[in-house]
């Protein structure tokens, strides 16, 4: 199990080293608790970096120091756990730079107070920039808003890493609260119909327009209900699937081997998510999780595989593989 509050960053001749990232919302740091980073990373010989989520790492710590750093800097966690809210990425906006547009500072902060370390199905990102240039990177997040000169335009579906994928335009033109109001139904639409993926895949597994229709239906008419996305599929995708590539080759009924992919694993045995999570592999929801044989992550993780296939088959269908 990982110490708490900390990410297993790399395993050198059998010695684990940590990293773990306090939550500054927006990015905003005063230049007490900068001193204090400072002291902390000193004090337990660590090295700060700068993350790409507006943060900063601690990287390089004993799992045995944990518990120190974490008392010294007396701060929270960015992440709960994998599967929830990670970030909120926010540009200067208008409150602080000449091309801002909007106030992507008053709300990203406002999503940031709402949603950071909400479960979720699969891991989320957000991104608030106060205009085109998009320095939040909003065109790749989960859920991404850019400013205009008209207001807001919101994203959907965006995504880095393995699988890059560049948002889909939900919206334009809203104001602050319209722009929060559609967030939560995105939000709300996801959490009530999506598997253990992005936003991005689940976009692409039932289609846009009828992830588009259904959350505009919702916006526009508030007392309509949302319809079910399992029990009304598109008959054909918008666009080729590529996320889920890999799937397909563990069947129902087959045992769980070390080169099984772990995307295959959660499909066909949802059950072994606990054990999954329990041997310390909680992002299951990642890109890499669609193409990934269960060793190479094991590896990654410093799990010994045999154990935890073993582990993993004992809780498949009846206790054992039928």
């Amino acid at each position: 199990m990982l110490p708490k509050g900390a990410n297993l960053q790399k395993i050198r001749n059998g010695n684990k080293t940590y990293a773990v990232t306090p939550h500054l919302p927006g990015g905003f740091v005063k230049p007490d608790v900068l001193e204090n980073y400072a002291y902390v990373a000193r004090k337990y010989g660590g090295t700060l970096k700068l993350t790409s989520a507006q943060r900063i790492m601690i990287t390089g710590l004993k799992a045995e120091d944990i518990d120190g750093v974490w008392a010294d800097l007396d701060m929270q966690p960015a992440m709960g756990f994998a599967n929830c809210v990670r970030s909120v990425k926010v540009c200067p906006g208008n409150a602080f730079c000449k091309r801002g547009k909007q106030d992507s500072v008053k709300l990203g902060l406002e999503l940031d107070r709402r949603y950071i370390k909400k479960e979720m199905p699969s891991r989320m990102k957000l991104g608030v920039s106060g205009c085109p240039n998009s320095c939040a990177e909003a065109i790749i997040k989960d859920i991404g808003v850019i400013g205009t000169d008209e207001g807001w335009d919101v994203y959907v579906g965006g995504s880095a890493g393995s699988h890059p994928r560049l948002g889909d335009k939900l919206i334009t033109g809203l104001d602050y609260d319209d722009t929060l109001r559609i967030i939560d139904i995105i939000v709300g639409y996801y959490k009530k119909n999506a598997d253990i993926e992005r936003i991005g895949q689940f976009i692409d597994r039932i289609g846009f327009a009828k992830f588009r229709g259904d959350v505009l239906a919702a916006f526009n008419n508030p007392s309509a209900a949302t319809v079910q996305t399992r029990q009304n599929p598109p008959a054909e995708p918008e666009r080729p699937v590529t996320w889920a590539a890999a799937e397909g080759k563990l069947v129902s009924g087959e045992a769980i081997a070390a080169d099984s992919v772990i995307a295959d694993i959660i499909r066909v045995y949802p059950q072994t998510i606990p054990v999954l999570r329990g041997f310390g592999m909680g992002c299951l929801g990642c890109p890499s999780a669609t193409g990934e044989a269960l060793k190479k992550a094991a590896d990654i993780h410093g799990i010994n595989v045999d154990e935890l296939v073993e582990s993993l088959n004992k809780v498949t269908v009846g206790g054992e593989v039928q």
